[in-house]
């Protein structure tokens, strides 16, 4: 009996949370039933992650992420995006975790932040981008996310992700560290909303500045989206889930005057030594149409759902992994061209390479410090 009242409650608990997030909470719930839910969302506490397990779920998104989109297999490219960021991670207050910049092997442009320092920029990104300077305004940006916890707080926020579940403590309790990390995939994966994305632009420009970057060639490269993105009928990559670009460059051009902000370094030439890419236009690149989900050593084909909107309302379908799977998804073959007509995030749906591994590579503190007073920045 018990546990038919608490299967009640939970189902109660639920349909009073997404009644509210619907904007069906003009419906009346009476004064009893609703002083008995009361009591019992009460007891409900935030997740709360210690460091450790912020690391650890950061690496099973990653290794989700990095399932979907394939990694680059070339140690040199790594060794250049981790050399810009080791410079940035210098003047952030974010201080005893390992972080990990990894290179995404797709056209598609975008970027995505996990938790416990795991950086993602893809390779068409890169291939956008003009100079030094704008690879750490990109850098700065997902280097915010992290250290001001965006996807934790996003996770905290939705009580159904630990609904049912008595035991808070992640490390002990795989049901919930599962949870977690479908939910903060689904995050990571479809963007941040409004707030957290012009915060990020905030800190991020303030990091680069820091840094002796100028802070404007954040502006540059998210004017050059703002093109690339100009005759596509739908919002792509950076635009489908981040605030409109106007507002954002307005923002950050108010912010440099305020702050009178002087840094103008953006080493262009450093950058095209070191990045090699040919951007690819939104109409030209493949999109996944399926996938292969790898499980008890046998393969199933089904169809892939298209990433959740930034701001879609939870539904019970959002409990499932974004991005279809753990670290042992594989990609199939099954792409098609041209998907900006079909009325798809392109950018964000890009076929990706096969190889998920990270790519280990050195960075001894002197060639840190080398790579900064060759190009004149700020330690």
């Amino acid at each position: 009996m018990r546990s038919i009242v608490r299967s009640l409650v939970i189902v109660a608990q639920t349909l009073v949370i997404l009644f509210a997030d619907t904007g069906l909470a003009q419906f009346p719930v009476p004064s009893s039933v609703k002083s008995k839910l009361d009591a019992a969302t009460g007891k409900m506490k935030d997740v709360e992650l210690t460091q450790a397990e912020e690391v650890a779920l950061g690496q099973e998104i990653s290794a989700r992420v990095r399932a979907r989109y394939g990694v680059v297999q070339d140690p040199e490219i790594h060794k250049y995006v981790s050399l810009v960021g080791s410079v940035l991670i210098r003047q952030t207050a974010q201080t005893g975790i390992a972080w990990h910049f990894i290179v995404l092997d797709t056209d598609g442009v975008n970027a995505f932040a996990a938790p416990g320092g795991f950086v993602h920029l893809t390779r068409g990104a890169l291939a956008l981008m003009k100079s030094e300077a704008e690879l750490a305004g990109v850098l700065s940006h997902e280097l915010a996310h992290v250290t001001m916890k965006h996807t934790v707080r996003a996770i905290q926020k939705n009580k159904l992700v630990q609904m049912g579940v008595n035991d808070t403590n992640v490390k002990s309790n795989q049901e919930l560290f599962k949870r977690l990390t479908d939910e903060g995939t689904r995050v990571v994966m479809s963007g941040f909303g409004r707030a957290e994305e012009l915060e990020a632009d905030g800190e991020g420009i303030v990091t680069s500045d820091k840094a002796g970057y100028s802070p404007s060639s954040l502006k540059t490269f998210l004017t050059t989206i703002k093109l690339r993105n100009g005759k596509s009928n739908e919002r792509q990559g950076f635009f489908s889930s981040h605030p409109e670009l106007d507002e954002r460059l307005q923002k950050i051009d108010e912010r440099i005057e305020l702050e009178k902000w002087t840094a103008s370094v953006t080493l262009d030439d450093r950058f095209s030594s070191n990045v090699k890419y040919n951007s690819v236009a939104i109409a030209e690149i493949g999109t996944v149409e399926a996938k292969t989900e790898a499980s008890s050593g046998s393969k199933s084909e089904k169809k892939e759902e298209p990433p959740p909107k930034a701001k879609s309302r939870f539904s019970f379908g959002n409990l499932k992994n974004a991005v279809g799977g753990g670290s042992q998804t594989t990609q199939s073959a099954a792409v098609t061209g041209s998907g900006g007509s079909r009325g798809v995030d392109v950018e964000r749906s890009a076929k990706g390479g096969s190889n998920p591994n990270e790519v280990s590579i050195t960075l001894p503190e002197t060639d840190i410090t080398a790579f900064i007073s060759e190009g004149k920045l700020r330690s």
